[in-house]
């Protein structure tokens, strides 16, 4: 046989519970290396085998997907949803299969892994649990479950179950479940500030919250648990909570590649905006790729959901605009916002009038809240939180929220340690201003920058790190903003937990380089462990009409109490 450039194994091989970016439904899914001469020979050999493997276990409709990217291929496969551990691993023995064929080697025996594969769907099936997610399916009842447990409905409307305790579907009394008013939030900047502040109109309009971020979990008054939950885990978290009467769920990237969406049936998703950042995951290569990837929390959208959509950021608006016909046959609204009325595509559900938030219907606009009475947005200066006021509102709107308790929550909302943790955050620490943020993109530097600007300083002093993970041209990307700051001093850490294959002090070291290339004097870069090292530096270093701007990635609740104590707080 002739052999041909080598396929990689699965770069990442897992199971989806949900709708994601290659299924509308759960299966499995993997991405490999594959060279681009191989890639339609490597597909087709996928698609032949993966379709062999389906039918001999019975999954004759198993749906198959493949998609390219600039290094490989994608590819999943449908499965029911209680045989998705089997389902990785035929998508798996599909792939090696094909590796076999394209390289010219020898198959694998396919009587042996067919039975192998068989057995292992026999012992993972649970007729119980598909059971319950068809009926719940066929009455359009929202349903989350993972390994530990199954609700049937959502928040006060749910019932939640054991694995080994599951109704029959005929003895669940249906009527005593079913959905809560739920919204999903994603995009590269602003997802938590927008949750937080659509947290507090729907608090206003005498809602119990559950909402979660990348900070916590928390409903109503109480945080149920601190930690990154901007995934599926935070996501059942809220929706197992019978106290909550409204959800709110930040939905990242990685959760939604990794696992599809965390929820079916929402009544309104929102996609912030959309700018490189964390290229190269899961086969996600271009930031068109990425708005698509995103975006995948329309698929979570039931018939009469809203997408809210901003009408005036590039790559998000172009990814609804690509999906707009698809969401309009499933019966999904998409809601426009947009800081001008007169933008394009129309007609906006939410802009600014005449210096107001204002929601619109059919071209007739009524103003909400002053923009000037929106604490958080500093009197317009802040227009990346303007941005999030526009989304939260339309999402507000969507969710049946009064206008009154959209405006309270609205003026309500403040950019402290309190209402919006890390998120500009000022501080007077003896007469310097102090501003900590968890700015860590090209595109969150940017706004941050721009608000800077209105912020005048005898001195200026920036606080920066970097995961290692980012690309050499995102540290570049970074380092531009960082530069047109031109700060007096550049204090350059590690990221405790970030480094990511990166060696200690070389992204401090390829920082300092790049603003050097940039103009920045070698004198004004000091390089420190760490956050918590750099902010006790720059308090130090701070006095009366100077500006520190501490972009703390980690160590935030550190940084915070020290500031907190400089400030006498």
């Amino acid at each position: 046989m002739a052999h041909h450039p080598a396929l990689s194994a699965p770069l990442d091989s897992r199971r989806q519970t949900g709708a994601g970016f290659l299924l509308d439904g759960p299966g499995a899914a993997l991405e490999a290396l594959v060279p681009e001469a191989q890639c339609d020979a490597a597909a087709d050999a996928w698609r032949r085998h993966a379709r062999t493997l389906c039918d001999a276990l019975g999954w004759t409709d198993a749906p198959l997907a493949v998609r390219r990217f600039p290094r490989g291929l994608s590819v999943a496969l449908g499965a029911p949803v209680d045989r998705l551990y089997t389902a990785a691993e035929v998508n798996e023995a599909a792939w090696e299969r094909a590796r076999a064929e394209v390289e010219g080697r020898d198959l694998p025996d396919l009587e042996a892994t067919v039975a192998r594969l068989r057995d292992e769907a026999e012992r993972e099936a649970d007729p119980p649990l598909a059971a319950l997610i068809a009926a719940a399916e066929s009455r359009g009842v929202p349903l989350v479950w993972d390994d530990d447990a199954i609700t049937v409905g959502l928040g006060s409307r749910g019932q939640t179950f054991a694995p080994d305790a599951l109704p029959a579907p005929d003895a669940l009394d249906w009527d005593a479940v079913g959905p809560v008013p739920t919204a999903l939030v994603t995009g590269t900047n602003g997802k938590s500030t927008t949750v937080r502040m659509l947290a507090g109109m729907a608090r206003a309009g005498g809602h119990t919250v559950g909402f979660s971020t990348t900070d916590a979990v928390t409903v109503g008054d109480e945080v149920v648990e601190r930690g990154d939950f901007s995934g599926p885990l935070g996501a059942r978290a809220v929706m197992r909570d019978a106290r909550v009467t409204l959800a709110i769920c930040e939905s990242a990237r990685g959760g939604l590649l990794r696992r599809g969406v965390p929820v079916p049936l929402v009544t309104a998703a929102a996609l912030t905006n959309v700018a490189a950042d964390h290229l190269g995951d899961y086969g996600v290569e271009t930031v068109p790729d990425l708005a698509d990837a995103k975006l995948v929390v329309a698929k979570a959208l039931g018939p009469g959901g809203v997408l809210v959509a901003p009408a005036d950021e590039p790559q998000a608006t172009a990814a609804a605009l690509r999906q707009h016909d698809a969401l309009r046959a499933r019966g999904v609204r998409v809601a426009w916002t947009a800081l001008d009325p007169a933008t394009e595509p129309g007609p906006l559900a939410a802009s600014v009038v005449d210096g107001a938030i204002s929601l619109g219907t059919d071209g007739t606009w009524r103003p909400i809240c002053p923009v000037a009475d929106v604490p958080a947005a500093l009197g317009g200066a802040a227009r990346h939180v303007v941005r999030n006021a526009l989304t939260a509102s339309a999402l507000a709107r969507a969710l049946g929220l009064s206008d009154d308790a959209i405006a309270a929550g609205l003026r309500a909302f403040r950019s402290d340690e309190t209402d919006n943790p890390g998120r500009a955050n000022r501080f007077d620490v003896g007469g310097a201003r102090v501003v900590v943020d968890y700015a860590h993109n090209a595109h969150g530097l940017r706004a941050l920058a721009d608000l800077a600007a209105h912020w005048p300083a005898r001195r200026r002093l920036v606080l920066f790190g970097s995961a290692g993970d980012r690309s050499d041209d995102d540290l570049a990307a970074m380092a531009d903003v960082l530069a047109s700051l031109d700060a007096d001093r550049y204090v350059l850490v590690d990221i405790p937990g970030y480094l990511r294959g990166r060696d200690r002090g070389e992204v401090p070291a390829l920082l300092t380089d790049l603003l050097r290339q940039r103009g920045i004097d070698a004198d004004a870069c000091v390089t420190l462990a760490d956050p918590v090292e750099g902010t006790r530096w720059a308090l130090d270093w701070a006095e009366p009409d100077d500006l520190a701007v501490l972009l703390a990635l980690s160590q935030r609740d550190q940084v915070l109490a020290m500031v907190r104590d400089a400030a006498g707080r």
